[in-house]
């Protein structure tokens, strides 16, 4: 008497095995790509951020001139409008001029980021007016939202340092050195 063959149905351990280590080598090759694209992606919305801010200290310039620039502790939320709802029911007012985003202007800390990074303004100029002011810009999450730190002055050059893993740099003199290029 014959006997029957049996037919294998599904896959073996060993098959199955062999697929999943194929799966984890390739994601092993992916997933640093995939964070060097965000990275590089947080760092251009970092530097277009700078120049949002840059237009934005103008605008507050030229609406404002006993004011001058834009600058210290709340110089960055005065640009933007108080709430994410939008501006004040009576239209712009110095300390909430809506030149800028909401995002942008309350991402002043590592807890506030937006696209990863964090900015901060700052001027020499003891009162107002404030005739000069430097816009920096840090990586929240150094080596895995960004490297590279921005800033910029009055003039609407941006500049960037490319390991900058500290807070944003906003004194006009060091934006300026040699240590920060100008951004090509």
């Amino acid at each position: 008497m014959k006997q029957k063959i049996r037919k294998q149905r599904g896959f073996s351990l060993i098959e199955l095995l062999i697929v999943v280590a194929i799966i984890l080598i390739i994601a092993a090759m992916a997933i640093p790509n995939l964070l060097r694209a965000k990275i590089s992606a947080n760092e251009a919305s970092a530097a277009s951020s700078i120049r949002t801010t840059n237009s934005g200290e103008v605008s507050f310039y030229s609406t404002y001139p006993t004011v001058g620039y834009s600058v210290g502790a709340t110089g960055m939320t005065a640009l933007g409008p108080p709430a994410i709802t939008g501006c004040p029911v009576g239209g712009p007012i110095v300390t909430a001029a809506c030149l800028i985003d909401y995002n942008l202007s309350h991402a002043t800390t590592v807890a506030t980021t937006k696209s990863g990074y964090y900015f901060a303004i700052g001027s020499i100029s003891a009162a107002a007016p404030f005739t000069q002011y430097t816009v920096g810009g840090s990586a929240g999450g150094f080596n895995y939202s960004g490297v590279r730190g921005f800033c910029s002055n009055e003039d609407g050059v941006i500049h960037f340092n490319a390991s900058w893993n500290a807070a944003p740099e906003t004194v006009n003199t060091v934006c300026s050195s040699a240590a920060w290029p100008q951004l090509q």
